[in-house]
Order: C-alpha cells, then structure tokens, then sequence
C-alpha cells in the first residue's frame, strides 16, 4: 500500500517516530524497504524513545560520567539517533533526488517565540549534522516565520511544522519564496533549500468539535468532523496557487523546489471516526503524510487508495463558511492549537531532562510522555 501510495498518487509516506531501537533492529531498514521515505520526530517522541527504554542508559551515563552537562547529554542522543537514521534514509534521498529520504530534527521548544533565538538554534543543528537529507524543524509561530525566511536564505533545509490555519500556512509559503529570492539575490543555489510545510490536521477536528459541541445547535452538531479536511483541502489549493505562475516559475527555472504540504497528526484522536479518515482523504501529488505506526498498520490493511486531495473543494470551501456562521474563528482555532503544541512540546523537554537528572541521582526512571 505504501508503495503505491507513491508510485501511484504522488504521495510520500513518512513514519512520524523515531526510536533507538528501530535503529538497532533494523525496523527502521525495514519499513523504508515496505515504502517508508522519510522520518519526522519531535520533543515529545524523543522523550518517549528516551524514557520508555534502557537503549540510552549505557551512553547517557558515558556522557555524564565524562562531565557532560545533562542537556548536552541529552541532545548528543537526539543528535545520534537522526543522523543514524539519515543514514538508513540516504539511499532514498540519493533515488529520488533530494525529494524524499529526510529525517527531522526540532529546535528546542523553548526558543519557539524567539527568532533570532530560532535561527541560531536551526543553524547549529544543520552545522553539527551537516546531511544534506536533514530537515531542522522550525514551529510555525509569528516569530518562527521570520526564522524560516532567514535559514531558507542561506541554503538550509527546514521543515516547518505546527501549522494549523490556512492564515499561517500562507505566511510560510511567502518566507519560503521571499527566502528562496534572497538566496538567489546573493548568488545561492535555491536547489539547495528544501522544504516542507506540515500542515497538522486530526487536531483541527479535536478542538473544532469540542467548540462545535460547546455551541450545541444542530447546525453546529452537524458539522463535527469536518473542519480537519475541509480546511486541509483548501491548504492543497493554495499550494497549487502559490507555486505556479510567474513568480514561482522564475525560481523553479533556477532549481528550486516547491515546498510540499506534509499531513501531520493524521492518527485520529476521536474513535467515533474511521482510523484512515487522514490518510485515505488527503491523498494526493505532491504531498508527504507523516504516519505513526497504528495509522500505518490500519491504512495497509483496509485504507483506500484514490486521489481524494483535489476533490470536494467546493464543498471544503462551503464547510469553512458554514463554521464562520455559527462562530467558529479557525485563525482563532489555529493560534489556539498553536500555543497548545509549544507548551506541549516545552513540557515533553522539561520532563525528559527532569528524568535525566534523577538518573544521574540514581531516583529512577520517568514515565514516557503522551503523544503530541
């Protein structure tokens, strides 16, 4: 299924997790040999991976024992694991050439409204990592969209995620394009830069519905579950609006490289909906959907493979008007969501550096964290 998620429908398959072990076990090899072309991962994942497992134990305590503080401990693991995996990733990146075959890296939560904080932060891990089949993720906020401008104007490869309204995702395509000018205004190679925007979607419904709930009108009960894909489908649209035309064109004839929509939080959150409602209607060219294994073992099974992307686009458009007459602000609903992802992934980093620290006081071990 994955494979000809790609071979037929454009779509890039990504596996949203990293862990030592599937490093180790070859699980990784594995799902890249079934289809797999990319990896993403975050603070909270790589809190996960860290405190659901001794395979860090022996390293972290190397690391400390030789004076290591506990936070550079604890970024020399994140930093091993993804460039491990840009290792296993490398061929696919090499195949497809530069379009797929990434594994991302987060900056730190912390610097999230920060930009000068962002872009030295972005810098450093490109810098120490050096692959090019590297994405440093950058979060979508109002000052992370500055940052994004700035490392896409020296070349750098940034994948920006936390993006949750169709109002921010229009200001990373303009960084994008306006950084990509810079570049080439003082004589960079804009094939260099490559780039995706992950557009995050289960969590729309999550806090749409709960809005949609609160307001209790029929109309408003009706439209539960929609505003995820519709708002998705339209995100597709502008894609297709913002790179074509003259002004794209000019940079395309360059070398540059659109910058594709990734689905991010695809698994669905609510039980009441289909398990590969964020696969099977999202599918499309040009487009990565990043899926944790349980959205991946559910779509091989029984997902359907149909381009569904371009379709009911007049219908999203409606559902998105349908949501603005009873109420429903989906900027409002962006920011929101927005400042819920920074504080979840801050959290995440606090508690894997809170566990670390016990470890090194012999307290025990933390409890892993919820997915973000």
């Amino acid at each position: 299924m994955l494979e000809r998620l790609y071979r037929e429908y454009g779509q890039s398959p990504w596996l949203d997790n990293l862990t030592r072990g599937y490093l180790r076990d070859g699980t990784l090899a594995r799902m890249v040999a079934d289809g797999i072309r990319g990896v993403t991962a975050n603070p909270t994942i790589f809190t996960n991976a860290i405190l659901g497992s001794a395979d860090y134990d022996e390293q972290f305590s190397a690391l400390t024992a030789a004076g290591m503080p506990i936070e550079d401990a604890y970024w020399q693991l994140v930093v091993d694991d993804v460039t491990a995996a840009l290792a296993v990733l490398r061929p696919v990146f090499d195949a497809s050439g530069g379009t797929d075959g990434f594994a991302s890296l987060e900056v730190a939560a912390e610097v999230a409204r920060d930009t000068e904080a962002t872009t030295a932060a972005a810098r450093k891990l490109h810098e120490r990592i050096a692959a090019p089949n590297l994405f440093v993720k950058i979060p979508a906020t109002a000052e992370g969209v500055p940052a994004v401008r700035a490392m896409i104007a020296e070349g750098r490869s940034i994948n920006i995620t936390l993006i949750f309204s169709l109002t921010r995702y229009r200001q990373i395509i303009e960084a994008y394009l306006s950084g990509l000018e810079a570049l080439v205004e003082r004589g960079g190679d804009p094939s260099t830069a490559h780039s995706v925007a992950s557009f995050f979607v289960s969590r729309v419904d999550t806090e749409v519905d709960r809005r949609l709930d609160a307001i209790g009108t029929a109309e408003a009960l009706d439209l539960r579950g929609r505003a995820a894909i519709a708002q998705a489908k339209l995100a597709y649209q502008l894609f297709r609006e913002q790179f074509s035309g003259e002004r794209w064109q000019r940079l395309a004839d360059l070398g540059a490289r659109p910058q594709r929509p990734l689905w991010a939080s695809t698994s669905t959150k609510n039980p009441a909906y289909p398990d590969t409602r964020y696969v099977d209607e999202l599918i499309g060219p040009d487009t990565v959907n990043t899926l944790p294994e349980i959205t991946i073992a559910a779509f091989s099974d029984h997902g359907t493979l149909a381009r569904t992307i371009d379709t009911g686009v007049d219908e999203a458009a409606a559902t998105m008007r349908r949501l603005a007459a009873i109420g429903i602000d989906m900027d409002d609903v962006g920011l929101h969501l927005e400042d819920a992802g920074v504080a979840a992934f801050h959290a995440s980093h606090r508690e894997v550096l809170a566990a670390l620290a016990a470890k090194v006081r012999g307290v025990g071990n933390g409890v892993p964290a919820a997915r973000v």
